[in-house]
């Protein structure tokens, strides 16, 4: 904290705050400002101090690694490539103390037993107005595999923690949500198999590389402890107490049981989509103990609509950890899971096309890295993934989301480059599906020269179906607009039936694709706006439609314009908004003599 202040990247609150709603609002303000690290000093209705914010800007999240992110990154660089140290041993030097760092250190006790406390005196931040209630929003849960334990095989992940409400205990019993392809799951299913309980230590605090590392997707065998003491510049410290692992560095620690077989209803929880995941059974933690340390400062962070600062996670993971696929997936030339669709719901990819080079290029190879991508960690939860063979145009920028998109509509056929997954696992917080975890994907491929030129205006004379209306341009090729209100599924099937009827017979050959929201106007403002609309709010398999579609030997395709509906279902979950009489209250901080002046 010290060395974040000292370096004008902190901002303290003097002012009591809030943990209901207050401290949340504060958070998000001051972080979509660009603004520092917020030391709350005085949290309402407990005896410790809070802090957020720490990775809020790319810039300061690199500042407090410094010391230890080229290290880092030239040790993920060697294990993707080994030849390097060879072509430049000179520049790996500093690898093998790295290295070192990486190996976990058993010592006797910590400071963070020094004291004990319960659930209900930690900060009970609470982020949005229908949150279940207070959740730790920073911790680091670790487990160990009781079929082959050992802190060299554990797993040290951030999953969202309820401290109260619903049904739980107060002080006794928390809920602890993870969702598919987590290693926590594998874990939780060996003591099941067992007939045991699971034991869990959550950490809270201590050095900045441990949280980061508790979100950090690793290779197969490295667990995160390892890379938590490499990025730290310090080996993880551990003890044990009562038979549970306790990280010796952290500000606190929880340590508890899940029993197994047991479930409580936990959230709803306005999570990283920017809706609210729904109350759902999730297992949940017999607390055992809760300590801390002297002083100790609680940490949390805020999601919901991205950006928010889990953003900067993701492109700091993608600094480090970007040279292991192209090495994983051989063909794989750069891949972007785009925050602002939520992350899991879009994948971009460009790969390799090199299956026939004595012919005419057509998506072959990159079908072929597309299924190795929907089978790799947690891009395996890709819901829309369109990838582009990098052949065309080799100086194409996957993080120009604009220019990609164009790259794709100008090059893919709808006849043919469309491929669905029907009835698979999709994301557990996206709700566009058919239930929890159940949904569809679709691969869109593009290989090959241009095809069409993208229209650049929404032609004038172009004719609607009643309750379509007010068409925008939300990029060149792509248009948007209104549709009548959803009501099922049923009366979906023959408004499209209309509308792509009504699209046949007009000359749309240079807008391949269409989208049809509640509100044309919002989702064609930012770009932003039109990746979270159109990729949190469809399900392929239910609302992908086309102009001439067709099925060829179980195929589906279209001759004409892709329609995607992306109107909000009944069975969506609602989106988030903040209270007024909250935002208010915050807008008072901000006055001259508070401690947000100039900060928001």
């Amino acid at each position: 904290m010290l060395d974040l202040e000292q370096n004008k990247m902190l901002v303290r609150i003097r002012e009591e705050v809030d943990p209901n709603l207050e401290m949340a609002e504060v958070h998000r303000r001051v972080y979509q400002a660009g603004g520092p690290a917020i030391l709350y000093e005085r949290v309402k209705g407990s005896p410790f101090r809070a802090v957020s914010n720490l990775f809020g800007t790319i810039e300061r999240a690199r500042f407090i690694f410094r010391h230890t992110l080229e290290r880092v990154q030239k040790l993920v660089r060697l294990k993707a490539d080994p030849s390097l140290i060879l072509k430049s041993p000179l520049n790996y030097i500093g690898t093998s103390l790295t290295a070192l760092n990486a190996l976990p250190w058993k010592v006797s006790g910590g400071s963070v037993l020094n004291h004990q406390t319960k659930m209900s005196d930690l900060p009970q931040i609470k982020c949005w107005p229908d949150d279940g209630g207070p959740f730790v929003l920073m911790g680091q849960v670790y487990t160990e595999n009781p079929d082959a334990p050992g802190i060299m095989k554990s797993n040290l992940g951030m999953y969202r923690i309820q401290m109260a409400g619903n049904n739980y205990q107060p002080d006794k019993q928390i809920g602890l949500h993870y969702q598919i392809r987590r290693d926590i799951g594998v874990h939780h299913a060996a003591a099941v198999g067992r007939g045991e309980k699971l034991r869990v230590s959550i950490f809270v605090g201590g050095p900045p590389a441990h949280s980061f590392a508790a979100v950090m997707y690793l290779p197969e065998g490295l667990p995160e402890v390892a890379f938590a003491g490499a990025l730290a510049g310090r080996r993880f410290r551990y003890s044990m107490q009562n038979g549970f692992v306790i990280s010796s560095d952290a500000d606190f620690c929880i340590t508890g049981f899940i029993e197994p077989g047991k479930t409580l209803p936990e959230g709803p929880f306005g999570d990283h989509l920017g809706y609210y995941s729904l109350k759902h059974e999730f297992p949940y933690l017999n607390v055992k103990e809760v300590y801390h340390k002297p002083n100790a400062i609680w940490p949390f962070t805020v999601v919901g609509r991205p950006p928010q600062e889990d953003t900067m996670f993701g492109k700091l993971i993608h600094e480090i950890a970007g040279p292991m696929i192209p090495k994983e997936i051989p063909g794989i030339k750069a891949v972007h899971a785009v925050d602002a669709a939520g992350v899991h719901p879009l994948l971009l990819a460009i790969g390799s096309e090199r299956y026939t080079p004595y012919a005419e290029r057509k998506p072959q190879e990159i079908l072929t890295l597309a299924s190795a991508l929907l089978g790799y960690g947690p891009l395996a939860l890709a819901k829309y993934l369109m990838i582009a063979a990098g052949e065309d145009n080799p100086h194409l920028d996957i993080h120009n989301i604009e220019a990609f998109f164009s790259h794709m509509l100008e090059r893919i056929d709808w006849r043919k480059d469309l491929h669905f997954q029907t009835m698979t696992t999709i994301d557990t917080l996206d709700y566009s599906g058919t239930g929890l975890n159940a949904g569809s994907k679709v691969v869109m491929a593009a290989a090959g020269k241009k095809i069409r030129d993208l229209a650049k205006t929404v032609p004038s004379n172009l004719k609607w179906p009643k309750g379509f209306e007010k068409p925008a341009l939300v990029m060149p090729g792509v248009i948007v607009l209104n549709g009548p209100k959803f009501s099922d599924y049923e009366k979906a099937q023959k408004e499209f039936e209309e509308l792509t009827s009504q699209i046949e017979r007009q000359d749309l050959k240079n807008i391949p694709l269409m989208v049809v929201a509640d509100d044309s106007e919002f989702t064609a403002k930012s770009l932003n706006n039109f990746l979270w609309v159109t990729f949190t709010r469809s399900n392929p398999s239910h609302d992908i439609y086309g102009a001439v579609s067709f099925v060829e030997n179980k195929h589906w395709g279209c001759r004409g314009p892709l329609v995607i509906d992306a109107r909000i279902k009944p069975h969506n979950a609602p989106p988030l908004v903040e209270d007024p009489v909250v935002t208010k209250r915050v807008n008072e901080l901000a006055a001259p003599g508070k401690s947000l002046h100039g900060f928001i």
